[in-house]
């Protein structure tokens, strides 16, 4: 048995779904055929994915689906200019992505949509029979998290969060060093999203919803509606694979705080000034919202929201074990014994030390790709592979619930001044005996 077939039978034996004996066995397209991929929603996430698709010659896009003309009209320029053939679309309306998802010639589906959309279109791709890739998050509510589960596993359809950070190089050479234990025991991580968005949530000028562009035209509302950390997932992600999340690890419970919501009203009246209509909104989303994670085998995570505070972007990753730690903001790693003092070193050479076996291979394939440096090139690849291939997903439906719920859970703990809030189980216990499996494979 080569080393490629045994990565793929332990990833059906750790999916934790009970798979239709044709799937599980990983029957159907040869690496060398073309998978058939759909779009819902052709906006600027999804044309970033339609993109990476088109440079491809392993793929076919037979339908695309959007209510905006112009998007529509873009991505078929694309298409064309790459010499695809032209593909059917769906622009009538909202609900026109559930004719689509019945066609007979799609395999996969990309859903790149506003958030609200992502569960009810994923589990319409599911009953079709095909296999979505949601853009995060996956889920706004529990409810939804459990439809995502309940969908896959009745109709035995896999499904798989688009989580371009767990692609990054240097968590993925991380992720190397934590699995080869230059870190000891792992004790605690942190990690969140802390990004100015204010130009993203507001545009053009001061607008949003109904006059607003692009995002600004649905994501704003969410900092109006909520109190919680409403976009978790670049952060724990990544976190969840270092730490076995649903893989021999699970995620028991959180407590959130939030701040008061200040800095976007600011922003209002500085670019509007005070008299302008939207200096009146009232904002719900603290600028800062901090959640703790306790994990079953002990460890803690830490995960900040911060997207309306005028700030330098960060990526606040750090892992610490017995013995030492990784920290993302200064570029430092400390390895006790080894580390000068307590001064710790710069990780440069440690992250090019445990480069992961994907970079090493396939860094020349991720220029234009977008995100830091060519993440989106290898979480497509992903999907396309595993759709092409009939192998499940190496981030699943469970991923997708487990990392979506911090979002209600945490806006619950806010709600009731920080009060612990449980972890359901969308793994039923299987969490205890399934396996890892991302970054134990060298092509995908």
């Amino acid at each position: 048995m080569n080393r490629r077939r045994f990565l793929r039978n332990n990833i059906v034996a750790g999916t934790g779904v009970a798979l239709a004996p044709s799937f599980a066995l990983g029957k159907g397209f040869a690496p060398d055929k073309q998978a058939r991929i759909g779009f819902i929603g052709v906006g600027l996430r999804g044309t970033n994915h339609l993109k990476n698709l088109l440079r491809r010659k392993d793929v076919l896009i037979p339908a695309i689906c959007d209510i905006d003309p112009e998007r529509i009209k873009i991505a078929l320029d694309l298409i064309a200019k790459a010499g695809f053939k032209k593909p059917e679309t769906y622009t009538n309306g909202p609900e026109a992505f559930r004719q689509m998802v019945t066609r007979d010639d799609l395999e996969g589906v990309i859903i790149a949509t506003p958030w609200e959309w992502h569960t009810p279109m994923a589990v319409a791709v599911m009953k079709a029979g095909k296999w979505p890739g949601i853009e995060v998050s996956a889920a706004l509510t529990i409810e939804e998290c459990w439809d995502l589960v309940n969908t896959s596993e009745q109709m035995k359809t896999p499904c798989m969060i688009l989580e371009n950070s767990c692609y990054r190089r240097d968590v993925m050479a991380v992720l190397n060093m934590v699995r080869q234990g230059v870190f000891g025991e792992l004790v605690h991580c942190r990690c969140g999203y802390l990004h100015d968005l204010r130009a993203i949530k507001f545009q053009p000028g001061v607008e949003f919803g109904e006059k607003g562009r692009s995002e600004s035209r649905w994501r704003t509302k969410y900092s109006i509606d909520h109190n919680g950390d409403v976009y978790p997932t670049h952060g724990i992600g990544p976190i969840a694979n270092i730490l076995n999340i649903n893989r021999g690890n699970r995620f028991v419970a959180l407590t959130s705080m939030a701040t008061k919501s200040k800095s976007l009203h600011e922003y209002i009246v500085a670019k509007g000034g005070k008299d302008h209509p939207n200096a009146k909104v009232n904002f719900k989303l603290g600028d800062v919202v901090t959640t703790i994670i306790q994990t079953e085998n002990g460890e803690t995570i830490v995960v900040t929201h911060d997207t309306n505070t005028p700030r330098p972007k960060q990526d606040d990753y750090h892992v610490q074990g017995t013995k030492g730690l990784w920290m993302k903001n200064s570029n430092t790693i400390y390895i006790d014994g080894k580390s000068k003092d307590h001064i710790g070193e710069v990780a440069d050479g440690y992250l090019k030390q445990y480069d992961h076996p994907l970079w090493k291979k396939d860094a020349d394939k991720t220029a234009n790709s977008g995100h830091a440096g060519g993440n989106d090139y290898f979480v497509i690849n992903s999907f396309v592979e595993s759709v092409k291939r009939k192998i499940p997903f190496l981030i699943d439906v469970y991923d997708a619930a487990a990392w979506s719920a911090i979002t209600p859970l945490s806006e619950m703990s806010v709600a009731n001044g920080g009060a612990p809030q449980k972890f359901p189980d969308f793994t039923k216990g299987n969490w205890k005996t399934r396996k890892p499996v991302f970054g134990l494979n060298d092509d995908y």
